[in-house]
Order: C-alpha cells, then structure tokens, then sequence
C-alpha cells in the first residue's frame, strides 16, 4: 500500500467596487499582478450579451485599461460575447469557448475575466477549469443573484440530460470582482430575486441578518442601493465563510448546507425550462420547505410568515402551477427532485432545514403527504391573492 496524502490550499479575494474599468481604478490590474508581478500577463474577456447590451461601452472600456495597465496586462483579442442564461449552459458552448481559448494560446498563467450573471459565470467558468486542467478565471458577477451567492463559490456546472449542473468542476476562481455599478441597470425581477438567496443563508446561519432583511424589505424593493450593497456584502461573507469553515469546500460529503430550499427550487427551473428563474425558484422551495420546517415543530409558524411577508413585499411569488404537475403515472412531477437531489448529493439524502432561525439542521427523508399539504397551502395563499385583485 502507498499511502497518499495530498493537501492543496486555495486563497482568493471577493473585492467590491464602482466603475471597475476607470482607468484611474487600480483594482483590477492589481489582480493580475498580485503573482508574478514583473510578468505580463495575456488576458481574455467573456462578456454576457445582455450586460453588454445595458453597458455598450465596456468593450471600449476595456480596450482603455488594458492600454493603460499595458506592463501587466495583454489584451489577447477583443471580447468574446455570448447569450446567457440556463438555456445556454450547454456542450455545444463549451466546446467553442476551449476552442477560443486554444486558439489565443491561452496558458495556465493566463487569465480569463467573466463579466456575466450566474449562469454565464458556470458556463465560462466550466470551459475555463478544463482548459489545460485550469485557466486563472476571475469572475465579475452582474446581477444581486451571482453578487452574493453563485459567483462567490467554488463551483462551475452546466445542465445535461434535463438536470440541472448536471456536468461541472470545483474550481475557486483566483478572484471575484463585484462592481455595484452593474446592479444599477438590472430590470426589477432580477434585482429582488437575488433577495432570495439572502433570505436562505439568514435562515440558517444569521438570525440577525434576517431581523435586518425583514426590516429593510421596502428598502430593497425600492431599489435602496445601499441597504443592497450592504446585502450583497453580508451574503457573500456567510457564503465564503461556509466554505472556508465546513471542513467540506469540494462537498465530498452528502451534505448541502447552503441548498436550503434547493430541491425543488431546481426542479422547477427544469421543469419550466427555464421560465422560472434560480431566485425565484428558491424562494419557492424556501417556502415550501419552510412550512415542512414548522410542521415538524423546527421553526416557528411566526417566522414563516415573516418569511412569506418578505416574499410578498419584494414581489417574489411562493407559488408555481408547476408545482401541481403529473407525471403519465398521476405522481407529482416535483417530488422526482428529490430523488435528483439526493443523486446530485452523493446518494444519501441531506436535506437542511431551518432549526430555529439562524440555525440549521439535516432530515434524511422528506415526508411527501406533508409537502403536499405545504404545496396546497401555498396555493391557497396565491388563490387568495387572486380573489383580492
């Protein structure tokens, strides 16, 4: 036998900025020579097509700093820009990122900057952490959704056969680059939804954040943007420290803390092909499993109503037909997310539930009579809202 022990230790910033391509901002060319300092490094930019679309001038933008910052940076061509969005999270798109990024003879000192939402940070990411078995990426997240949560972690995926991150890598970026500037021009379904994720990480680890969020609602819906930047930060810091301190970054274990809600939240992404956004999802499934939670006796009743105050004010909906959908066998299409989740775990089945606020625990079985009846509250609530309007 040959023993082997291997230890590999990972370190990355989550900076936070406005205007990240001022030339008069050093941040990012910083970044690139925080290794290897005296060396000039070729760079690669991925641009998602609807941030380009809001921000036309990032591309001229970038050709400015590039010039600007040119003892550090080598701009290799100009930017590469794609669709985005979990349609897009595909095979097809990965093979033409790696053959773009062969094709500018891209090294493992080089460096790709992903300017998108979550889903075009998993998709490039994926390309960029199989190319040469990993390309230094640095990831700028431009919605609230990848600003606190997705863009801030170690994980890259796309979907495949009808389940969601299906293929992926852990890969921790080299750095994370959040311009608040970006928020500024997000339509409003995309700027509350990332509340979602918020709502998730304050149930089970920091009852005081979600005191603050509840009080801050309004704040938030009105496009607050300090009280959202302060969410951004406070997220992203319960994200980051959840994966330093687990003991479990590369999640070899079953169990997914930080998928409260996650089960059928990403079922029903798959299942509405993609109508239903990730946020939106979530705060369904943080309903649903958050009712499961108080008719267990683990959270009070008076906590999910806050929770579902929240929801209501922001405008998130804890409520989806898809939810009532049949499989040709009369089963509930949405259960099957359990058995596709307990899959994607590892095989055993870690569901975490609220425990109290800001603490959490795991239930290795979900009793399906009592989702149901959470399923047939939810829709009561939504009936209910009908008849009033």
């Amino acid at each position: 036998m040959l023993p082997v022990k291997i230890n590999v230790e990972y370190d990355y910033k989550v900076h936070f900025t406005r205007d990240v391509f001022s030339r008069d901002n050093p941040l990012l060319g910083k970044v690139v020579s925080s290794k290897e300092g005296r060396r000039r490094h070729d760079v690669l930019f991925a641009i998602e097509h609807g941030v380009l679309k809001l921000h036309p001038s990032i591309p001229a933008d970038i050709l400015g700093y590039c010039r600007t910052h040119d003892k550090s940076i080598r701009l290799v061509c100009e930017p590469i820009v794609k669709f985005g969005g979990e349609d897009w999270k595909s095979f097809e798109i990965i093979s033409e990122l790696c053959r773009v990024m062969g094709e500018k003879h891209l090294c493992r000192q080089s460096f790709i900057f992903i300017i998108g939402g979550g889903a075009f940070l998993d998709t490039v990411g994926f390309a960029a952490s199989i190319v040469h078995r990993g390309i230094r990426q640095i990831r700028m997240p431009t919605t609230v959704l990848a600003q606190d949560d997705s863009g801030v972690g170690v994980k890259n995926g796309i979907n495949m056969f009808g389940y969601k991150n299906f293929i992926g890598t852990f890969a921790p970026p080299f750095a994370v680059i959040n311009d608040f500037n970006f928020l500024d021009t997000l339509e409003q379904r995309d700027w509350v939804s990332g509340v979602a994720e918020a709502l998730k990480v304050s149930m089970i680890k920091d009852r005081r954040f979600f005191d603050w969020l509840c009080r801050n609602t309004e704040k938030l819906k009105k496009r607050d943007r300090p009280v959202m930047e302060k969410l951004v930060k406070r997220c992203a810091e319960l994200h980051v420290m959840h994966i330093q301190t687990s003991g479990d970054p590369f999640e070899f274990g079953s169990a997914r803390p930080l998928d409260f809600g996650h089960w059928s939240a990403h079922k029903l992404e798959m299942m509405s092909g993609g109508k239903i956004r990730h946020g939106e999802a979530v705060a369904i499934g943080l309903a649903l499993d958050s009712y499961y939670a108080v008719e267990k006796g683990l959270l009070y009743k008076g906590d999910f109503e806050r929770l579902l105050s929240c929801l209501k004010i922001l405008g998130l909906k804890p409520w989806s037909d898809y939810l009532l959908e049949k499989d040709r066998d009369g089963n509930y299409r949405i259960f099957s997310g359990i058995r596709e989740f307990r899959e994607h775990l590892g095989g055993e089945l870690h569901i975490t539930l609220p425990n109290g606020l800001g603490r959490k625990t795991e239930v290795n079985e979900l009793d399906e009579k009592i989702l149901l009846e959470g399923i047939k509250y939810l829709e009561e609530i939504e009936k209910t809202k009908v008849r009033h309007v």
